[in-house]
């Protein structure tokens, strides 16, 4: 019996990192889906377990976490003994953080928000979100050349956080045909034991 609860949904690449994460670390979890479409989100019972009301949200007895990069940290520093997917190296550490920055950031306002539009078909510009998707993939592909990971040369949280979102691009019609080192990265993190993916949609170049 675990004493640990996830609070998701199928589509969230938010919801994934953790997912993933846990799968990686052998941690059983019990899957709860919210039903976003019906805004079970916002209701009193789920606002109290996030008052952002936002997936995902995990449950680990009597610690309850949200936001996907304060999650995956939580998991790293409690459940990882070779404190390597958070790196005790102060400098490591750093440039972790940074591209957890990079996650919430311009990835999150990139990829994910062309994979908004064309998935739940949010009221933001196509142009302007897929345009801000490529100018991101360019700098971290340059980054992964001669790279196997984001930070040092192991897997960390910074390669989970940034993954889904990513890996999903074509789905918000942003190809990855021109990011050679961003798919070897992307095809190191599924070799990972324990990886499982993200539901595929079948909108945008997936179509």
């Amino acid at each position: 019996m675990t004493n640990i609860t996830l609070y998701r949904h199928p589509l969230s690449g938010h919801a994934h990192r953790v997912e993933v994460f846990l799968s990686i670390l052998g941690l059983e979890a019990n899957i709860v889906d919210v039903d976003l479409m019906s805004g079970a989100q916002k209701q009193a019972e789920f606002l109290a377990k996030n008052t952002f009301g936002q997936v995902p949200v995990l449950v680990d007895g009597d610690v309850t976490l949200s936001d996907s990069n304060a999650i995956i940290f939580y998991l790293a520093k409690k459940y990882d003994a070779t404190n390597s997917w958070f790196p005790e190296n102060l400098v490591a550490a750093a440039e972790v953080q940074r591209f957890l920055s990079v996650a919430a950031g311009r990835v999150a306002s990139g990829p994910a928000a062309a994979r908004l539009i064309t998935l739940f078909g949010a009221q933001m510009d196509p142009v302007s979100t897929i345009s801000a998707s490529h100018s991101i993939l360019t700098l971290i592909d340059t980054h992964l050349n001669g790279k196997s990971w984001l930070v040092g040369d192991k897997p960390t949280i910074a390669d989970i956080a940034n993954y889904a979102y990513i890996a999903h691009a074509p789905e918000g019609n942003v190809s990855l045909a021109s990011y050679p080192h961003i798919n070897a990265w992307l095809a190191q993190i599924e070799a990972l034991p324990g990886f499982v993916s993200m539901v595929t949609s079948a909108v945008g170049l997936k179509a």
